[in-house]
């Protein structure tokens, strides 16, 4: 991006949150309600205040009431029965040497999982399909981990503490439920919307609730692709097209998405309407997730084309003031141009590709638009609101963002051998040293700050050890030796060992620092919820340390991150397949003894990296590996066997290796 385009800083933003008089007005509300579910089970309302050391968020405290419920194990019972009646003779054993061993809920799970999944493959009737998926949900509730939560435990009950309510039609249809709609709209906003801000969420919020379908700001479009996101971070069966099932969630409003977009792909040039355009951009973030191949890159790809046709990327300046539209159609402009400029650098850096957007043609919006009455709820955990930062966050975003702009070009366009790559290189480090210096005091880790700016900080992390590692891969790190220049680029193993060694601590310092910031996120907030930046931040952290010669597998800033890890990947299909391949490249650091010898290891983590024969107990994380082997479709070979082995068993070599397999799973193959 020029320079004249870098100062462009004292433009105006709209205000993220309502104060507390004004939500009355706009459908915000903090007030507590009576839980619908509670009433549903003829059982006394619960507490909705929670203290600010209590780790269960509300919708827990609900399934607690449901497990407490006396017919409850009953029906666990009865399932069990009817699953003995049901299945083969070669099911049955297995389950009854499960009962007499005293089996966990857990295991109990794995075994209606991988049962459920061995019936469906040889085809047999519904009965037994529906027993089992019965008895699935059941047993997930009890075991304290549920992938989702049963009808009984509706989205009602939250519906008076979401932050913002608003219609279900005429936007959709999917539902006409308005409580669900607002449940998934505001965990959009809460969880997803901070960390690219590219829509205007007054005006958004405004324009939903008025109901008309017309609006540049407000589209069938958006809508449906917006709640088809919101669902990866619900835990309720109303996010399922099949409950339980992770690959189905929001697939009922992607899908309507997907029929709306056609209708929207006639618009063409300065026709396109912004609304399409940042429902493009949400449809990349859906795709990703689900892994859908090579979807993500499309939508992306074809977001940027829609706004360089908009006239606000990758052309001259453009002054909003002069032209004929309302002040929120500016705002919304702005923030959808430096939203997409953060999206192309956050997955051009990431997956080791030169930034497409080189500048962008608008104003930034105004840094000190956000004021520290204006709060961020961390809906709906219950825990007390703070001040949100959106606009000073939007601000350091886009700073950052120009930074990883140059890095990805220097790094992974095609290297251009000459003496002033260490200079280089050099000037990024010390670049990314100084906005990270330069951060506002209410953004240090200490201070608790929300979500988003704890994920700012991974994100600094995340680009200090690509650089320390050269672009994993692509090539060296402060080349220069004392008193020598380099006019080539060596691979890093042929660097003296002192640069290697330097690289390699300043990545496992950002590797730490990352687990540090992780800690604080699950503390504050549980991890289940976090964006999917976070999955990234901790793969690339994981990889680093993995990488390193000095491995411990019992180290606190490894295990914790592993754990972490863990939860977030049983929410999406990337996510598990990502924790298959970590699992197994562990394991070829043949460390496992260490961690089921030790006392100080948790169970969790014995049960990850323990190895029980596959016949005699099922593995929590079988169901992981399905969907591998799309990996080898883009590279000309089967990579269902590598050297002789099953996908199930493969390692990554290391964190480049590992992160091809990541844009593979997520993004798809990039072919332009």
């Amino acid at each position: 991006m020029s320079s004249n385009n870098n100062s462009n800083n004292d433009s105006h933003t709209l205000n993220e949150n309502e104060t507390e008089d004004q939500s009355k007005n706009d459908g915000i509300t903090s007030k507590a309600a009576p839980c619908t579910g509670c009433t549903g089970l003829d059982r006394p309302d619960a507490s909705m205040e929670m203290n600010p050391g209590d780790e269960d968020d509300v919708d827990d405290v609900a399934t607690k009431l449901i497990m407490e419920d006396p017919s409850y194990n009953q029906d666990i019972l009865k399932d069990l029965l009817n699953v003995m009646r049901l299945v083969d003779d070669a099911h049955v054993q297995t389950l009854l040497g499960m009962i007499r061993s005293d089996c966990s809920l857990e295991e109990m799970k794995h075994f209606v999982d991988k049962t459920l999944k061995d019936v469906q493959a040889a085809g047999r009737d519904g009965e037994t399909v529906q027993r089992l998926q019965d008895m699935r949900m059941r047993v997930r509730i009890e075991s304290g981990e549920p992938a989702f939560r049963p009808q009984v435990m509706d989205i009602h009950y939250l519906c008076d503490v979401a932050p913002y309510k608003v219609p279900a039609k005429p936007w959709t249809k999917v539902t006409d439920d308005d409580a669900l709609v607002s449940h998934l709209i505001s965990l959009y906003f809460t969880w997803d919307y901070p960390f690219y801000a590219f829509v205007d969420m007054r005006a958004f919020v405004q324009h939903m609730q008025d109901g008309n379908t017309n609006s540049d700001l407000c589209s069938p479009f958006l809508v449906n692709a917006m709640l088809a996101n919101a669902c990866h971070y619900s835990q309720y069966s109303d996010a399922y097209a099949i409950p339980g099932d992770v690959k189905t969630k929001g697939s009922d409003f992607l899908a309507e998405a997907e029929r709306h977009m056609h209708s929207y792909q006639l618009e063409r040039g300065r026709n396109v309407r912004l609304a399409s355009l940042q429902a493009t951009l949400l449809l990349y973030e859906r795709y990703s997730m689900s892994g859908d191949d090579d979807l993500g890159y499309t939508m992306l790809h074809r977001a940027i084309e829609m706004a360089e046709s908009l006239g606000i990327i990758n052309g001259p300046d453009l002054d909003l003031d002069k032209m004929q539209m309302s002040e929120e159609m500016r705002s919304s402009i702005k923030r959808t141009a430096w939203g997409l400029f953060q999206v192309d650098t956050v997955v051009h850096t990431n997956f080791r590709k030169p930034s497409k957007i080189h500048r962008v043609c608008v104003k930034r919006i105004d840094r000190d638009e956000s004021k520290p009455s204006e709060l961020w709820m961390p809906y709906p955990t219950g825990r007390p609101p703070r001040p949100s930062f959106l606009s000073q966050y939007f601000d350091e975003a886009c700073r950052l963002s120009f930074i990883a702009r140059d890095v990805s070009h220097h790094l992974y366009e095609d290297p251009k051998p000459d003496a002033t790559q260490h200079e280089r290189k050099k000037e990024f480090y010390d670049k990314l040293q100084g906005w990270e210096a330069e951060l506002p005091e209410f953004f240090e880790p200490a201070s608790k700050p929300p979500a988003h700016i704890l994920l700012l900080r991974m994100r600094y992390h995340a680009i200090m050890i690509s650089l320390s590692r050269d672009g994993f891969g692509v090539h060296t790190f402060f080349s220069e030796e004392e008193g020598k220049t380099q006019t080539t680029v060596p691979p890093s193993s042929q660097l003296p060992p002192n640069l290697r060694d330097k690289a390699t601590e300043q990545s496992l310092v950002s590797a730490r620092a990352i687990a540090a910031l992780v800690r604080i996120h699950r503390e504050e907030y549980g991890i289940g919820r976090t964006h999917p930046f976070t999955t990234y931040a901790i793969m690339v952290a994981l990889f680093t340390m993995l990488d390193h010669a000095s491995f411990d597998i019992l180290d606190s800033d490894f295990l914790a991150l592993t754990s972490a890890f863990s939860v977030i990947a049983c929410r999406s299909q990337v996510g598990r397949n990502l924790f298959h391949i970590f699992r197994q490249s562990v394991r070829a650091h043949d460390q496992e003894a260490r961690v089921l010898e030790s006392d100080e290891a948790p169970e969790e983590i014995k049960e990850l990296f323990g190895r029980y024969p596959r016949s005699q107990k099922p593995d929590k994380w079988d169901e992981y590996e399905d969907g591998l082997d799309k990996l080898g479709e883009g590279e000309g070979r089967d990579v269902a066997s590598v050297d002789g082995v099953r996908m199930r068993n493969y390692a990554a070599s290391g964190v480049h290796d590992m992160l091809r397999k990541y844009e593979s799973l997520s993004l798809g193959h990039d072919r332009t």
